[in-house]
């Protein structure tokens, strides 16, 4: 069994006890992390070494890259595409793909705007969302049967629903329908922010969640008899957290209203971002299902034979998967602040190369769901950097199919590096 979990996934201790892989002094884990690097599991490091490497370029061509406004934008433009990357993740994991998450979260958009606006069908709009989200666990479910029960691949079954929906977006809307976003609770989303002391409360928040659930983990390592990491790493941590944290909210504290109407303050997207991805992080890392999923994505046939339900395990990756698309079309309609009958089509292909620069392998069973969040955040920073040097969409494009390619490349050589194979076994 443990020939089959990913290098990414904790080592498995005593019930109750996440493993940490390899323990030590604080010496010993940083050569253990620069082994692993020199091995090939460089995880996201590539990605955050782009992203800064990246931000440094534009800051140096455009005067209007590190500015407040400009780092709200990047914010609020990133959203969408780190909820829908961290979507994917769940079934990039077991070497799979939802070409259809764009549409997905399309047509529950579309089921949103025509229940609950005036000129439709005037439901309370939070019974409207709860029908949406609902409708993203039903074609999870629906994607989960033929890909899990029936043996169809993936790729075939959500294509085919990637064009059916299309179909089924225009029955909803209307041929060059459109639907405004009428619920000023779903635009605040993406277009009001937190008060100035609601974005310290957050970073404080995190930091204390970071400190309670480590010490935690210390104590019932320590109960099991199991060893734990030095506890320099958890205050290397914080101190990090802290810092970066501290400079983000600091600058998105600063007034960046061009008019009387003062404008600060954290977006209200990020926090909700940073929720779902600790939630995401927690079932990944903290649970059984986190680590069947791992399993089955690195082997599906040794997790099948060690007991694990392989089936209902990619069926359940497939729900989290559409929902989490979902979501991601409800940032989008808060963005742009309507749905019509294109909503959805063009993001998906975005979503999975934002996994893949991440560090999230396409060949299944590694990769975490901040790699994808950071490898979004790389692709919305090209996107946005290269429009304020206003330089054509068709130079956008190019440059992130090179980084996609090149991620991918990285993928594939850190696979051999650490005695895999490029090929599918």
């Amino acid at each position: 069994m443990t020939a089959i979990i990913s290098q990414d996934l904790p080592t498995a201790g005593p019930p109750g006890v996440i493993g940490s892989g390899q323990d030590g002094g604080l010496r010993e884990q940083v050569t253990g992390y620069i082994q692993r690097v020199r091995s090939g599991e460089m995880g996201a490091l590539p990605a955050v070494a782009g992203f800064v490497v990246l931000c440094v370029l534009f800051t140096t061509l455009s005067p209007y890259f590190f500015t407040e406004r400009n780092f709200a934008n990047l914010m609020t433009q990133a959203a969408t595409l780190v909820m829908l990357a961290m979507a994917l993740v769940f079934v990039i994991l077991l070497g799979e793909i939802d070409l259809s998450a764009g549409v997905t979260s399309g047509v529950a958009m579309s089921l949103f705007v025509v229940l609950s606006n005036p000129g439709g069908l005037a439901m309370n709009w939070v019974l409207a969302l709860l029908i949406s989200l609902a409708t993203g666990v039903v074609i999870g479910l629906f994607i989960g049967f033929f890909v899990a029960r029936v043996g169809i691949p993936s790729f075939v079954v959500t294509l085919g629903l990637f064009l059916g929906f299309q179909g089924l977006q225009l029955i909803i809307i209307g041929d060059g329908g459109l639907y405004r976003i009428q619920q000023p609770e779903i635009i605040a989303i993406q277009n009001s922010n937190l008060p100035v002391w609601g974005g310290w409360v957050m970073l404080a928040l995190i930091l204390t969640i970071t400190l309670v659930t480590t010490l935690l983990d210390r104590r019932r390592r320590s109960r099991a008899g199991v060893a734990s990491r030095t506890i320099a790493l958890l205050w290397i941590r914080l101190a990090i957290i802290a810092v970066l944290g501290g400079v983000v909210v600091g600058l998105l504290s600063q007034n960046r209203g061009t008019g009387f109407l003062a404008v600060s303050g954290v977006p209200i997207v990020v926090p909700i971002t940073l929720l779902v991805l600790w939630i995401g992080t927690f079932v990944l890392d903290r649970t059984k299902f986190g680590r069947y999923l791992y399993a089955v994505g690195g082997n599906p046939e040794a997790a099948r034979r060690s007991g694990i339900k392989v089936v209902g395990i990619k069926w359940a990756a497939f729900v989290v998967c559409s929902t989490l698309a979902v979501i991601s079309g409800v940032f989008s309609a808060s963005k742009v602040g309507s749905v019509d009958a294109a909503f959805g089509r063009d993001i998906v292909l975005s979503g999975v190369a934002a996994a893949v620069v991440g560090g999230v392998s396409l060949f299944g069973g590694r990769g975490r769901l901040i790699h994808a969040a950071v490898g979004a955040l790389v692709i919305a920073v090209i996107t946005n950097g290269l429009g304020l040097l206003n330089l054509p969409g068709g130079v956008n494009f190019l440059v992130t199919g090179g980084v996609l390619i090149l991620a991918a490349t990285v993928d594939a050589v850190s696979r051999v590096r650490a005695g895999g194979s490029i090929l599918r076994s």
